[in-house]
């Protein structure tokens, strides 16, 4: 997966979990336009502790990408 590809893959799964969780998980945070790596990361830990199975697996997504980056 080029460089590009990933951060755009980051971006869909970043708004991905304001849609799905943004009032059960992320209802204290606010979305950025363009999120970065650091971003997404950062909204990680609440879709693993008020997320459901779904939420976690995409967290997990989420970081597995994000680390991938680095």
């Amino acid at each position: 997966m080029t460089a590009r590809a990933q951060a755009r893959e980051i971006q869909k799964l970043y708004r991905q979990a304001f849609k799905e969780y943004g009032s059960v998980a992320l209802w204290n945070m606010r979305p950025v336009e363009r999120p970065t790596p650091d971003d997404a990361l950062a909204i990680t830990r609440a879709l693993r502790t008020y997320g459901s199975m779904a939420g976690r697996r995409l967290a997990e997504r989420i970081e597995e990408l994000c680390r991938a980056s680095d």
